[in-house]
């Protein structure tokens, strides 16, 4: 066994231990490999329970997160998914998956056409991928049954709300970046949307527009 292998195995019982139970889960972050979504500077940590750096000033967030967002989203092989917030494109691999399609809406160029590389490196041919605002979503593509938003809004995002289709789970991290986000998971009923906090954590701002080459908005 590999040493890689073997803290890949150490992360997955981890995060079992951590009341992550989805087998769907679990085995998407076995299958996807990590590394190849991390800064080469930071490769060593690829396989430890931690957010990393990339570029844009954005992150990789930890691997805990990742699955505890997604099984949240309570997805199954019939899921059309809507992900805010591309960056490396871990998270919307681990989705890919999973569901049956995934649509990811990134704000900065760079980071986008980085992830399409690595996505198409992995064969993930059920992935979508668009430049733009990711307050707006995608509502070409609406209903969605899931939406996952990986950066803070301020306040719930109206268009995604409404972007969800009856039943449609949306997850996202919901204050101000100079204080202790909460994880929140909205359900549509009818015309109602039920909320739940799920648990305190740090996210990076979900910025308005999308960014112009060279990370200008």
């Amino acid at each position: 066994m590999s040493y890689d292998e073997a803290r890949k195995i150490r992360l997955i019982m981890s995060l079992r231990g951590r009341g992550i139970t989805s087998s769907a889960v679990l085995g998407a972050l076995e299958r996807v490999p990590r590394e190849l979504f991390v800064d080469p500077a930071f490769l060593d940590q690829a396989w430890e329970d931690r957010a990393l750096p990339i570029a844009a000033g954005q992150t990789v967030s930890q691997p805990f997160i990742v699955a505890f967002m997604t099984q949240a989203l309570e997805l199954t092989d019939r899921t059309k998914v809507l992900e805010i917030g591309t960056g490396s494109g871990y998270q919307a691999a681990i989705l890919a998956r999973i569901a049956r399609r995934v649509y990811t809406v990134e704000r900065h160029a760079e980071l986008l056409q980085t992830a399409e590389r690595r996505f198409a490196q992995l064969k993930l041919h059920n992935l979508h991928t668009r430049h733009g605002d990711g307050w707006k979503g995608w509502a070409e593509q609406a209903p969605f049954e899931a939406i996952i938003v990986t950066a803070a809004a301020s306040e719930p995002p109206a268009a995604l709300l409404e972007q969800l289709g009856e039943g449609g789970r949306l997850v996202a991290p919901i204050g101000n970046t100079s204080e202790v986000q909460r994880l929140v998971r909205f359900r549509r009923r009818g015309d109602a949307i039920e909320q739940e906090k799920l648990l305190d954590v740090r996210f990076v701002p979900l910025v308005r527009g999308a960014a112009r080459p060279g990370g200008a908005p």
